[in-house]
């Protein structure tokens, strides 16, 4: 299950630059004017994980196999959007695919770069792109309801599209209505405004640390939870950098992790997502589920088959897999337990399903 993240934002403020620094390629266009990113960019990023390298340093793994997070770098949008202007609907069309929106947002002063606005504001921006969004999904919601009245629009889904007009209407969040209705009708409405989103503010590299000004308003406003400051340009030459390079640098700028990891942390979060493994001489895998996902579920993200004909799991958690170095050890000492499709999976198993079609597909070591 790999999550698609949007990067939108009005034009020129470095979307195709950060894309290009998450994806570690020269993919996007950038260039200082507008509409540079005519159609969407779209890169498909390993998710790093320092467990996957154990295990299958354990299991003697032929193959690592990470899960993944695809990153979309989406033309800029402009005020009028919704009416047609700048590359509107083509935009917002391609907003409709993705699990998450990242807002990116010019947090930062330069002569140099172009500016679609007069003068640098965060919160306006935001507004612009936010508004022009709700203003296609009301749109979009009155094309889907007049289906209803042709008989061809299901019943939950249409008390989904009435909700989210009404909410509208009464200027509320789309995404208070996320934990009354099945994620199946919201994914199915393809509306924007309820999708799950995250702030990144796009700062100069003296502001990475410790933010400035216009980082402050969009944090007040909309939670630090929700908010990550990156510096796109900066980025940017990380990535160019070599493993030791890359490490000096960033104790000199001061940050941690890089923001790809960051942003994958986030992303994770606001998806409610998490990770299971599968482990065993021929390949150790990562593989990305919901939270409070069952383990016939978490088998179907391997394949179909194996959720239809599912028996049982046999499960060690991570930290009992490596203390116990492997299946064998792990069953000998009590540590794997066999499960059944109540389970629900917990971040970090490892897992191997026992179905009644091919047994014991992902490992041999235990007959």
């Amino acid at each position: 299950m790999a999550f698609k993240c949007g990067i939108v934002g009005l034009p020129n403020v470095g979307k195709s630059t950060l894309f290009n620094a998450l994806t570690n390629s020269s993919k996007a266009q950038a260039a200082n004017f507008p509409f540079c990113t005519i159609d969407p960019n779209i890169g498909l990023v390993p998710v790093p994980d320092e467990r996957l390298e154990k295990l299958t340093k354990i299991s003697g793994s032929k193959k690592k196999i990470y899960t993944s997070i695809s990153f979309v770098d989406i033309a800029g949008l402009v005020k009028g959007a919704s009416k047609g202007e700048g590359l509107g609907n083509k935009f917002l069309s391609h907003i409709r695919e993705v699990d998450a929106i990242i807002h990116l947002i010019r947090c930062f002063d330069s002569d140099d770069i172009q500016n679609v606005n007069s003068s640098v504001d965060p919160l306006r921006d935001l507004e612009i792109v936010e508004t022009e969004m709700l203003l296609s999904d009301l749109e979009s919601i009155d094309k889907q309801i007049n289906k209803k009245n042709k008989k061809n629009l299901d019943e939950k889904l249409y008390s989904f599209l009435v909700s989210c007009k009404e909410s509208i209407n009464q200027n509320k969040d789309l995404r208070l209505l996320s934990s009354s209705f099945d994620t199946k009708y919201i994914k199915q409405s393809g509306l924007l405004s309820i999708k799950p989103k995250i702030y990144v503010c796009n700062v100069d590299e003296k502001s990475i640390k410790e933010g400035n000004n216009y980082t402050t308003k969009v944090m007040e406003k909309f939670g630090i939870k929700n908010t990550l400051l990156i510096s796109a340009e900066t980025e940017d030459q990380i990535n160019k950098l070599d493993t030791k390079e890359k490490e000096n640098y960033m104790k000199i700028i001061g940050i941690k992790n890089t923001g790809l990891k960051s942003l994958i942390e986030k992303g994770y979060k606001i998806l409610d997502l998490e990770t299971f493994f599968t482990s065993g001489p021929e390949e150790s895998r990562a593989w990305t589920i919901k939270k409070n996902s069952t383990a016939p579920e978490a088998a179907e993200e391997i394949h179909s088959d194996f959720r239809k004909g599912f028996i049982r799991a046999e499960t060690v958690s991570y930290v009992d897999f490596v203390e116990n170095s492997g299946w064998n050890e792990s069953k000998n000492k009590g540590k794997m337990r066999l499960e059944g499709k109540d389970y629900i999976v917990q971040d970090g198993d490892v897992l191997n399903f026992r179905f009644n079609t091919w047994p014991n597909f992902f490992h041999t070591e235990i007959n």
